[in-house]
Formats: structure tokens, C-alpha cells, sequence
């Protein structure tokens, strides 16, 4: 025990017994007085607890070691270093995960364990929960970018952090806060939550962006410095709805598709999330949906919604393990109280050209920490 507690005697509440302290009237306050003096034990016992059992006391791991892996909200896009994935999530200082096989996920420490000092001049009532993160790697290191705000405002940031690489167990490894890459402001018509980084066909760096307002925008990065290529460069506009937020743009040979979510995050077994798609020759756009209608007039096809337990599905991201290609999301569970948990679907293209997604969860990727040497399928 603490040394500074042993002071803290709950027998007597502090070594004096309430009945010792009104000696003339002792017989006719005693049942009053041994009520008090069992108040005064209980709160001793009580001060005693919380002074020994802080939070976590339970372990002496790391806060983010004790979470569950399945609480995944905003997943990044699933990458590859070696032979593990890693991935990152909404949350305190951005959660990170790692795995193996796309299946097992393990908590790893976050991000940041401190607050950037820039950040509340951004946003003044932040407490270091960072939003929706998406991660590339570019040249030599790790892009990692993630949101600022606050909820219903767009008075927000998007921000870099880098590292060389993504192992904390390589001594090269090291976030570092690289500041702001683009912020809204109240006035504007638009809101930097939501990033999504891709490289175009021709080695150029695009981050995507935008939750409600006017929509989803496009800005050009430059790859080396991971920032915008100047603070006035074109903005594009790709696609607009009343409820629009999380897009992600793959690159498949010379088509780009822009995944996004229709719908409302955040309300467990009540959102309505659902991920839809539109494709372009250019990461510029315009993007088409399957009937050819432009995604800045509300067009967009179905890729995934909401079905039995999966409810609302989002933030969709592709992830190639060299053999197959997997589509990731984050969807609310509802046999689990609607907790948002993560999602690895596989992914195929029909003879047109668009993506199918798993309807049911997939078996393969199951037996894969699991193999049946029998199976040679």
C-alpha cells in the first residue's frame, strides 16, 4: 500500500469515534452518533478506494492495450509494411491496429500521446479526439492525415503526421507532427474532415475531402513535402447530397471510382449510412453512376447498405494481400448494442467494370488464421 495512505484508518473515520466527542450526552445521542460514526466509516472506506484504484489500476498495460480491437470507427484504408496490415481509426490521438490476416486485429499505441499545440487555435474545445484518418505511403515515409473539428461545425483542419515507417519496434520509427494541410472556416461552404489520399496515374498526389455543406472536394498535393501545392490551388468539386461525408478514391487501370457515404454516422443501430460509387476517367472527374448520372447532381450506385446485423455501413477503403483484393468499412453491430466495429469484405468487378462487395461475411478470409490442410481450395 501507499505509504501516503496508511494514514487513512476507516475504523475510527480519521481516529476519533464520534462518541467521544459529546461526553455529557453520550446515552442520549448514542443511536444518533453511531449513525454518524458509521456515515464517517463509509466515506473513509470510500476515500480509501478511490485513492488506491485509479483509472486503469486494474492493469499496468497501456490505456490503448486494453481496448477492443472491434471498437474501429472511420477506418483509413488498410496498408501493407511486410507482413502486417495496419490500420487506422477515430479516437484518442488516432487509434491504430495491426494485423496479420485481415481478421485478428490488435490495438497498437496511438498516434499522438500529446495534443499538437496548434490545435486548439483550430478548433478551442478539442481534446485530442482526432477523426477519420487515411494513411499512404510516399517516397521514403509514411502520410498519415486526419481531421480536427467538432461535431456539426466546419470549422476544421485536416493535418499530416509522417513517419519512415509504420513498426515501433524499428528504431527508425517516429511520428511527427507535420502541422495543418487545408481548414474551413466557419464562412466557408465546405468542410476539410474526412481525408482521402490517392496517387493519379501520373504520380500525382490528390487528397480528397468534405462532409455535408457543398460536398466531397479535391485538392493536388505535392508528394514530397505531403502538403497542398499552394494555399490557392483548385479546388474540384466531385459530388454533393444533403447527407454526403467519407470518400475514398481507388485507382483500377485507367478508371478512378469515388466510394462515399450517403446517410447518417454516429447513431448505432439507428444510422443509415450506406456506401456509393461513381467512376471517372479522371481523378478530377466527372464521376458517373451506373446510369450515367453525375455525382455532383446526387447520382451515385449502391455498393453496400445496411443488411441484418450490419447496420450502416462506412468508410470504405480496398486493400490488395497480393492475391485478392478486400473491401474494409466500419458498420454498427446489432446483435452488439450497435458498437461500430470493422469490416473486410471481398471485392470483384462485374463484366462492366463495377465492384461487387460480399453480401455475407466471408468465409476465405476467415480460414485464413485457421488453415484446413485439407482444404485445397
Amino acid at each position: 500500500m501507499n505509504e501516503n495512505l496508511q494514514s487513512v484508518a476507516a475504523p475510527k473515520a480519521f481516529g476519533v469515534s464520534p462518541l467521544h466527542l459529546f461526553p455529557g450526552k453520550v446515552r442520549a445521542d448514542s443511536r444518533r452518533l453511531l449513525r454518524i460514526e458509521k456515515v464517517a466509516r463509509t466515506l473513509a472506506v470510500l476515500l480509501l478506494c478511490c485513492a488506491i484504484t485509479p483509472a486503469h489500476a486494474q492493469s499496468n498495460a497501456p490505456y490503448w492495450l486494453q481496448e477492443s480491437a472491434k471498437r474501429v470507427h472511420d477506418p483509413s484504408t488498410i496498408v501493407r509494411e511486410g507482413n502486417t496490415f495496419w490500420m487506422f481509426s477515430t479516437g484518442f490521438g488516432v487509434k491504430s491496429f495491426h494485423s496479420t490476416n485481415l481478421l485478428d486485429w490488435e490495438p497498437a499505441a496511438p498516434v499522438f500521446s500529446r495534443m499538437p499545440a496548434w490545435v486548439r487555435d483550430v478548433v478551442p474545445e478539442q481534446r485530442m479526439h482526432f477523426w477519420a484518418p487515411d494513411v499512404i505511403r510516399a517516397g521514403n515515409r509514411w502520410l498519415l492525415y486526419y481531421s480536427v473539428s467538432s461535431f456539426g461545425k466546419n470549422t476544421s483542419a485536416i493535418a499530416l503526421a509522417t513517419t519512415p515507417t509504420l513498426d515501433p519496434k524499428d528504431p527508425a520509427f517516429k511520428w511527427t507532427d507535420e502541422g495543418i494541410v487545408i481548414r474551413s472556416y466557419r464562412t466557408n461552404n465546405f468542410n476539410t474532415i474526412d481525408p482521402a489520399v490517392c496517387f493519379d496515374g501520373e504520380g500525382k498526389l490528390w487528397l480528397a475531402f468534405g462532409s455535408y455543406w457543398s460536398g466531397i472536394k479535391l485538392v493536388e498535393l505535392d508528394a514530397k513535402t505531403g502538403k497542398r501545392i499552394a494555399p490557392d490551388s483548385t479546388m474540384h468539386s466531385l459530388a454533393s447530397n444533403d447527407h454526403i461525408e467519407a470518400a475514398f478514391i481507388h485507382r483500377r487501370a485507367t478508371n478512378y471510382f469515388l466510394f462515399l457515404n450517403w446517410g447518417q454516422c454516429c447513431k448505432g443501430t439507428n444510422s443509415t449510412y450506406e456506401i456509393r460509387v461513381g467512376r471517372s476517367d479522371k481523378i478530377t472527374g466527372p464521376y458517373l453512376d451506373r446510369e450515367g448520372k453525375d455525382m455532383v447532381g446526387g447520382g451515385g450506385t449502391l455498393v453496400l447498405g445496411s443488411e441484418g446485423k450490419f447496420i450502416g455501413p462506412g468508410h470504405a477503403g480496398i486493400v490488395n494481400d497480393g492475391a485478392q483484393e478486400w473491401f474494409s468499412f466500419h458498420y454498427y453491430d446489432g446483435t452488439n448494442r450497435g458498437r461500430s466495429v470493422i469490416g473486410v469484405r471481398q471485392l470483384s468487378w462485374d463484366k462492366d467494370g463495377w465492384p461487387m462487395v460480399e453480401k455475407a461475411p466471408n468465409t476465405k478470409l476467415q480460414r485464413i488464421s485457421n488453415p484446413d490442410p485439407d482444404d485445397k481450395n
